[in-house]
């Protein structure tokens, strides 16, 4: 009987024990209990980091990015000169291979010709008739003035003269224009400094004036070939700004110089070319994406393109508070491949989220 009361006893004040844990008001159960409700967006600054949330602050968009459109590199029409010979011959001797950068002047080929040896004789023979013609006139003039002879045969000697000192100066000028030495060598120079994109010939081949052995291309601009798709063709317009992508992480800006007038039924696109600066990734004939700028008129920021998700159909940016995150809705402007022109939704100088954007969907609530 008296071991059924001990036990007794321990069972009641086992229960007392265990209800003043729970309706005891300094425990810590209850006052944890009580903080649990935390308001959406709440984060500290240790749960940021561990979800990897970075932040970066929108900027003011002096421009709308319209949209990216594809296009192809090529070079200005002034851009490539073509270097001929003069007289038809054969190359002695060829000094660059094609894709060789020169200079303004440099010596591409010495080439051989019959033709400058055929024009050094005829000047030389003009020369000797100049000499007479020369003295002729003279002696016909002091005839004349004596009242030897008539006037008209002053005249006659002054038009002969004239002939042979014509003669003289066309041929003086086609050899000065050859450069071509006594046994008819001539040699081919770079007209521009830039590069070889076209050797025609080789050692020993021959050269005509028909053909050109070289052209050299001017590598210090470049256009670029664009495809406006047929939303955004009553958009565009001569001047507009256009970037690309260059080397080192640099951004390539150009513009506009002319606009295609009608769409094209296969591509349903306008065609359009654009100027821009040179750049160690610009190649004639490479494939690019252009980012078309369009005139803001509107007050709008720019944030980049990781910024911007969804929630709810509709698109939102999650911008930092004092403490955590609260999501806005945001207007899109415009969007290139690393950044988005937000109209509307956001200041410059807010600083929204670009990564851990998942997270701060479940934790808001969106998904």
């Amino acid at each position: 009987m008296e071991r059924k009361l001990i036990w007794g006893g321990v069972a009641l004040l086992a229960t007392v024990a265990i209800g003043g844990m729970v309706f005891w008001p300094g425990g810590s159960e209850p006052v944890e209990q009580g903080n649990a409700e935390a308001k959406p967006g709440t984060l500290s600054n240790e749960q940021i980091r561990r979800m990897g949330v970075t932040v970066e602050a929108a900027v003011p968009a002096s421009t709308a990015e319209l949209g990216t459109v594809p296009g192809t590199v090529t070079l200005p029409p002034e851009a490539r000169v073509a270097v001929t010979a003069p007289f038809g011959g054969s190359v002695l001797r060829l000094f660059v291979v094609n894709g060789q950068a020169v200079v303004k002047g440099q010596p591409l080929a010495i080439v051989r010709s019959i033709e400058p040896v055929q024009y050094g004789a005829a000047l030389a023979r003009g020369q000797a008739q100049l000499a007479v013609a020369q003295a002729q006139a003279a002696r016909t003039g002091q005839l004349v003035r004596e009242g030897i002879v008539a006037g008209a045969r002053a005249d006659e000697a002054q038009a002969a003269l004239r002939e042979a000192q014509v003669v003289v100066a066309e041929n003086r000028r086609i050899l000065a224009q050859t450069g071509a030495g006594a046994g008819g060598e001539m040699t081919l120079r770079a007209p521009i400094s830039g590069r070889l994109a076209v050797v025609n010939v080789q050692t020993g081949g021959p050269v005509d004036g028909l053909t050109a052995p070289f052209v050299v291309e001017n590598t210090a601009n470049f256009m670029v070939d664009l495809q406006i798709p047929e939303r955004l063709a009553g958009e565009v317009y001569p001047g507009m700004i256009i970037t690309l992508p260059g080397s080192a992480g640099q951004t390539i800006t150009g513009s506009l110089i002319s606009v295609g007038s009608s769409i094209d039924p296969a591509t349903r696109s306008v065609m359009a070319k654009a100027r821009v600066g040179a750049d160690p990734v610009l190649v004639s004939g490479k494939s690019v994406m252009v980012v078309l700028q369009g005139k803001s008129t509107f007050s709008g920021v720019s944030v980049p393109a990781n910024a911007v998700t969804q929630m709810g159909g509709k698109d939102v940016a999650f911008v930092a508070t004092r403490t955590g995150f609260a999501v806005r809705p945001v207007t899109i402007a415009g969007r290139s491949a690393d950044r988005i022109t937000l109209a509307t939704g956001l200041n410059a100088g807010e600083k929204v989220a670009t990564s851990g954007l998942a997270e701060l969907k479940v934790l808001l609530g969106g998904e």
